[in-house]
């Protein structure tokens, strides 16, 4: 009687573990809601795991209450029961059924293996398959689109319907690049080189996590991969090519001589960006300060000031003293840095 008083406390518990499995997630941010053709098979083998799991737990259970109603010993009965020494028949059930089970798990597995590990571009796009150089810092990402010549920092932009290709890099610590909508996560390992690719079904925005303890800031690591139709992808692509335009505002032009002095060290306005800080070439494009403030006047001068406050260990120096009017011109500055006007 006390057993079942202690498990009915745990009944509670057991009831909200099964209500949170049933939460699919932030959106765009899932593997529940695949958006490509990876994560569609990610998730199809994920079902498939599930289902086979649930049957064999059902037989299991139904066997085990079959066997405990009806072999239940009987008030009185004293008898030893009938003692068996194998079951040639029994023995070669159970261990058939195991392997067939992990055979229909193996074979779309290994299949599916290969077809992740193709990073080959597809037949059908040829030289326009775009190739993204993905470098991981602590803790923010690099991307450098090598043949169109220029580096975009914190989110990176594919052609919908199209194979991607990523060659995977880290400067510091090992890191993980993961995109869960699209696709699973792979190791980004200083000194090692490691491929992918992520094809988007649908334009929007898909949001992706560094997936390995990389630091204190590892949780704030997070970046966007914004999937366009080609048309609108080449349009963004020629404006990170265009040459930077000159700020028409007095404020911003004013901004603009802070920059060189304070920042222009760590951070590319143009062209292709170095590995010390991310490139701000499309930086009023952005939603968010550093992988996850909102994009405000206000948050955006909290950084400048002190980073380390709000993103403990990154590498970014703090500008405490910066006078008012100095921050109020860079800000400006910032704020002009739009490809969509170039």
């Amino acid at each position: 009687m006390k057993l079942w008083k202690t498990a009915w406390r745990f009944l509670p518990l057991s009831l909200l573990v099964f209500v949170l499995t049933g939460c699919l997630g932030e959106t765009n941010l899932t593997a529940l809601d695949p958006k490509g053709p990876q994560s569609q098979w990610l998730f199809d083998n994920m079902l498939l795991s599930l289902y086979i799991m649930a049957l064999v737990t059902i037989v299991v259970f139904a066997i085990f209450f079959i066997i405990l109603a009806k072999y239940r010993r009987a008030p009185g009965d004293d008898e030893i029961p009938k003692q068996v020494h194998g079951n040639t028949a029994l023995e070669i059930t159970w261990t058939v059924i195991p392997i067939i089970l992990l055979t229909i798990l193996a074979v779309p597995t290994i299949t599916g293996q290969f077809m992740l590990a193709d990073t080959e571009p597809d037949p059908e796009i040829g030289e326009d398959t775009v190739y993204i150089t993905v470098t991981g810092h602590q803790f923010w990402w690099q991307f450098d689109y090598e043949n169109e010549g220029f580096t975009a920092g914190q989110e990176v932009y594919i052609p919908v319907g199209e194979k991607v290709i990523f060659e995977l890099h880290a400067q510091d610590v090992m890191h993980s690049f993961w995109v869960p909508a699209l696709g699973g996560k792979l190791d980004t390992i200083p000194g090692i080189t490691n491929h992918m690719w992520l094809e988007a079904d649908e334009p929007g925005v898909f949001k992706g996590k560094c997936a390995e303890l990389c630091g204190p800031s590892h949780a704030l690591m997070d970046f966007k991969l914004i999937a366009l139709e080609r048309d609108e992808y080449d349009a963004w692509v020629a404006g990170m090519q265009a040459e930077v335009q000159e700020p028409t505002e007095t404020l911003a032009q004013q901004g603009r001589d802070v920059f060189e002095a304070s920042c222009i060290g760590c951070h590319a306005v143009g062209g292709m960006g170095s590995a010390t800080g991310p490139a701000l070439s499309d930086f009023a494009n952005r939603e968010v300060i550093a992988g996850y403030l909102e994009f405000t006047d206000e948050n955006l001068e909290a950084w400048i000031r002190d980073p380390e406050s709000l993103k403990q260990g990154n590498n970014m120096p703090a500008f405490p003293d910066m006078s008012d009017q100095d921050m109020e011109a860079l800000i400006a500055y910032l704020r002009s840095l739009d490809v969509q006007n170039n």
